[in-house]
């Protein structure tokens, strides 16, 4: 965890109630819970360093964001959701297949089934140029 000790620009404690209480700065109360919700700012260490009770603090950061909620405007960016869409790809439209047999000049005979229609004409080119032996010239 990062320690760092905030310096507030004005004394936090500006004086006492006739109850012994202490009167605070806004000022200075707000840059303290400010520093407080720096990441990896502890929050104990903080209120030890300025002579705050933690508990004081915890109770100051909530309502800073309280007040910071409900000041938002209308323009503000709306809070992502938790949920995200599943998008599943298109899928293409099953083509019928096709069985062929295919018998060559020089014998040989070939079964193939389940060809997809839209790969038979690139296959039937293929065969097409296919020499019938090792010994016929291509």
């Amino acid at each position: 965890m990062i320690e760092t000790k905030s310096a507030l620009s004005r004394p936090l404690v500006i004086g006492h109630g006739r109850d012994g209480r202490c009167r605070y700065d806004p000022i200075a109360k707000q840059e303290l819970v400010q520093s407080c919700l720096q990441p990896g700012v502890s929050i104990a260490r903080q209120a030890q360093e300025h002579g705050v009770n933690a508990n004081l603090l915890r109770k100051w950061i909530k309502l800073y964001q309280a007040t910071a909620r409900d000041n938002q405007t209308d323009h503000s960016v709306p809070a992502l959701s938790a949920f995200v869409p599943v998008l599943t790809p298109a899928i293409k439209p099953q083509m019928p297949e096709a069985m062929l047999s295919i018998t060559l000049v020089n014998g040989v005979q070939m079964t193939l089934q389940a060809i997809d229609l839209a790969e038979l004409s690139p296959l039937l080119n293929t065969l097409a140029n296919l020499p019938c032996s090792a010994s016929t010239p291509g």
